[in-house]
């Protein structure tokens, strides 16, 4: 009985993932282990570059992943980005729903469940970009 509760919290549950200006908001749903962007399939969103690294944590859990639908809602940032953000909320979702997948995850790369830290470096005043100066001139 204790098990079922903690599953329908977990299905309920709402898993961000954000990296840069990207972020990935994942639903839960029962089914056939089908991954949705913007109510699209992943077969059809991105590159195939994107689609890879987005599946990352899918391809390490092995088949915990494949009796629910994942539902993701992404906006801001470029594809990568995106994929990035993607990958954070699969990674999650999964270590949430099996925490030996959490294990396995944690262990092929460890951002996946953490999340990247890295952000852009904002604009100074009296420059053209965050770190490039005015050209100096002698003459």
């Amino acid at each position: 009985m204790a098990q079922a509760s903690r599953s329908e919290a977990v299905r309920k549950a709402v898993y961000v993932g954000k990296r840069k200006e990207a972020i990935a908001r994942l639903k839960l749903a029962k089914g056939s282990g089908k991954v949705f962007v913007n109510g699209v399939p992943i077969e059809f969103w991105g590159n195939w570059i994107a689609r890879e690294k987005a599946l990352v944590p899918l391809r390490v859990a092995g088949d915990v992943g494949s009796s629910h639908d994942f539902h993701l809602n992404v906006h801001g940032g470029g594809v990568l980005g995106q994929a990035d953000a993607i990958a954070i909320a699969i990674a999650r979702a999964l270590a949430a729903l099996d925490p030996e997948s959490g294990k396995a995850i944690s262990s092929f790369d460890y951002h996946l469940l953490s999340g990247d830290w890295r952000r852009t470096e904002p604009k100074k005043p009296n420059r053209r970009s965050a770190r490039r100066f005015k050209q100096k001139s002698y003459r």
